[in-house]
C-alpha cells in the first residue's frame, strides 16, 4: 500500500513537473548558462587574444570587496575576450588573496597579461556621500575612470557607491555633448527568454525635464541596436494609461516630444504591466519611478518562490512534488532578480560605464563585465558621440 501511494505521489509529481516545465519555461534564465552562450569560451573554444579588450574595474567597489570581485574578474578573463586592470588597496587584495586562495590563479593570469594590479588610495565608502569623490583623488573609482579617460581601458566597472560612480564618471569622463544628465539603464527580462527591455533611469535622477526623458530615448535606442542588436528598437513612455492624454504633467509634456521625434520608433505608452511583455525594447522613466520599478522586480522573485512553497501539498506528496519544481522555480527566482544579471549602464557618459549591484559576487561580477564588452565591442560610443556632433550640442530641445 505504501508502495502504491508513493507511486502514485511520483506519477503526480512527474506530470507536475512536466506541466511546469511546460508553463514556467518562457520564465527560465539562468545567468551563467547565458553567459557561456555568449562572446567567449564556447564549446570548448580558445579565445584569440588579439580580440580582447581592457576593462578597468574598480576592486574596492562593493559589500564584499575585494575578494569577490577579484575572483569574478579572474572567473571573467577565462570566459569572454577580456584583460582586467584591477584598481585596489594592495594590502587589501592581499588579505583577500590568501583568504579566497587565489594566489596561483592570479599569478598564472598575471604571467599571461590578463590581469593588471594597479595599486589605489583610500576608497570610498558604500555610505559616504557621492561628492567625496573630489576629496579622495586617488580613490579606486576614480582611477579606474581616469584609466579609461587615458585610454587605457575601453570600459570600466564598479559595484560600489551608485552615487559616488556616477559623480566619478561625470567629473573625469564628462558628459556627452547634448546630454543634460547621464541615466542609468537597467536590463530587464520579458516574457520571451531571449528578450531583455531596456529600462532608464532606475535610479540617477530623482526628477526629470521632459527633454532628459526624450534624451535618454535617443541614448537608449543606439544602446539597443547596437548592442542587443534589436533593428528598429520600440521605445515607450511607462505612464499609467496608453491614450495620450493621460498621465502627469511630465507625460503629458513628454509625449509630444517622443512622438515628433524621427530618429526613433515611438511605440507610445507604457503601462506598468506592459514592461516585462516584450512589446518595447526600451522604457523611458525619471529616476524614482524607475528605482521603484527595479527594486519592485527584485523582490517578485523572492515573494513568488515563497508562495509556491507554501502553496504545495504537504506531506510525502509535497516533498517528492517540491524536488521537481524547485530548480525551475529557484530559476524563475534568479531571472527576475536583477542582480544577477550584473549590472546597469550609466548612459551620457563620455565612455562605457558599468554599474554593479552592491552586493555583487563573482558570478555578478562577470555578467557585468560581459556587459561591459559587448558595449565596447559594438561601437555604442562611436554612434553615441555621432549623434552628439550631429546636434551640435542639443539633441533635444523643448
Amino acid at each position: 500500500m505504501a508502495g502504491s501511494v508513493v507511486t502514485t505521489a511520483g506519477t503526480a509529481a512527474g506530470a507536475a513537473g512536466a506541466a511546469a516545465n511546460t508553463v514556467l519555461q518562457p520564465l527560465v534564465f539562468d545567468p551563467l548558462r547565458r553567459l557561456q552562450q555568449g562572446v567567449g569560451g564556447v564549446d570548448g573554444e580558445a579565445i584569440n587574444d588579439a580580440d580582447r579588450l581592457w576593462v578597468a574595474v574598480d576592486g574596492m567597489g562593493g559589500d564584499y570587496a575585494p575578494g569577490p570581485i577579484l575572483e569574478g574578474c579572474l572567473r571573467a578573463v577565462r570566459l569572454l575576450p577580456v584583460r582586467v586592470k584591477f584598481v585596489a588597496e594592495t594590502a587589501a587584495v592581499e588579505a583577500a588573496v590568501a583568504e579566497l586562495e587565489l594566489g596561483e590563479e592570479l599569478s598564472e593570469a598575471q604571467r599571461q597579461g590578463l590581469v593588471e594590479l594597479v595599486p589605489s588610495g583610500p576608497s570610498v565608502g558604500m555610505n559616504e556621500e557621492a561628492t567625496v569623490v573630489r576629496k579622495k583623488r586617488d580613490a579606486s573609482i576614480n582611477m579606474a575612470m581616469d584609466l579609461v579617460k587615458a585610454g587605457e581601458a575601453t570600459a570600466v566597472y564598479s559595484a560600489g557607491n551608485s552615487g559616488a560612480v556616477m559623480a566619478s564618471a561625470i567629473f573625469r569622463l564628462g558628459r556627452l555633448k547634448g546630454i543634460d544628465r547621464p541615466a542609468i539603464g537597467a536590463l530587464f527580462p520579458t516574457k520571451d527568454p531571449a528578450q531583455q527591455v531596456l529600462v532608464l533611469d532606475v535610479g540617477a535622477n530623482m526628477d526629470a525635464k521632459p527633454s532628459y526623458l526624450h534624451q535618454w530615448a535617443l541614448l537608449g535606442n543606439i544602446y539597443s541596436r547596437d548592442v542587443l542588436q534589436v533593428q528598429e528598437p520600440r521605445i515607450g513612455l511607462l505612464n499609467i494609461g496608453e491614450e495620450e492624454c493621460k498621465g502627469n504633467d511630465q507625460a503629458l509634456k513628454t509625449y509630444p516630444l517622443m512622438a515628433a521625434e524621427t530618429r526613433f520608433r515611438f511605440a507610445g505608452n507604457c503601462e506598468g504591466r506592459d514592461v516585462l511583455s516584450g512589446d518595447f525594447d526600451v522604457v523611458v522613466c525619471d529616476g524614482f519611478t524607475g528605482n521603484v520599478l527595479l527594486k519592485f522586480l527584485e523582490s517578485v522573485g523572492s515573494v513568488l518562490l515563497d508562495v509556491l512553497k507554501a502553496e504545495l501539498p504537504r506531506g510525502r506528496r509535497g516533498k517528492v512534488g517540491s524536488a521537481f519544481l524547485m530548480s525551475n522555480l529557484r530559476r524563475i527566482k534568479k531571472r527576475l532578480d536583477h542582480a544577477e544579471h550584473g549590472g546597469a549602464l550609466l548612459l551620457g557618459v563620455n565612455g562605457v560605464c558599468v554599474i554593479g549591484h552592491g552586493s555583487s559576487k563573482a558570478l555578478s561580477v562577470v555578467s557585468a563585465l560581459r556587459i561591459a564588452h559587448s558595449a565596447a565591442n559594438h561601437g555604442v560610443m562611436d554612434d553615441l558621440h555621432r549623434l552628439s556632433e550631429a546636434e551640435n550640442g542639443t539633441v533635444a530641445c523643448g
